[in-house]
């Protein structure tokens, strides 16, 4: 069975915001966008340095900032047929390169460039079906080598 472009059940864009606290954004599009929430990820502390909310078919994900990844105006995730493609056509319409395209542990080959008003844009292709339990161990074994 081959691989999907893009994976069913994941909106084509899928925003990512960096924000500089998670529950009260995900607070915020609960009250006033009635966003129901999908996940949650804490730090021992009780931070919340992830998560995501429905607005009717469509998902936002949000991480905390840091220094690497201060707050900004916005960081979308995009599905596309081709990553490579796409990253090329952004550099040639005046983007900056974020990252080149590489292949990446959870599945998805993607690249990031940023436009003239600092928004960050993630293109990705998804290339590989993987389980709950392989991204695990993969993402395991890729921090230990850093």
């Amino acid at each position: 069975m081959s691989v999907k472009p893009i994976p069913d059940n994941v909106p084509r864009v899928s925003p990512y915001l960096i924000v500089s606290d998670v529950g009260k954004t995900m607070n915020f599009l609960k009250e006033i966008f009635n966003a129901e929430e999908d996940e949650r990820m804490t730090l021992p502390d009780g931070t919340i340095n992830h998560g995501s909310v429905k607005i009717g078919d469509s998902l936002i994900m949000m991480g905390k900032g840091s220094d690497n990844y201060p707050p900004q105006p916005a960081m979308l995730y995009i599905y596309v047929n081709n990553t490579d493609a796409v990253y090329k056509r952004a550099l040639e319409s005046g983007a900056t390169s974020v990252m080149e395209p590489a292949d990446q542990f959870y599945g998805d080959r993607n690249a990031a460039v940023k436009d003239s008003d600092g928004i960050s844009w993630w293109i990705a292709t998804h290339i590989e079906d993987i389980s709950t339990e392989e991204m695990q161990k993969r993402n395991e074994e890729r921090t230990q080598k850093q």
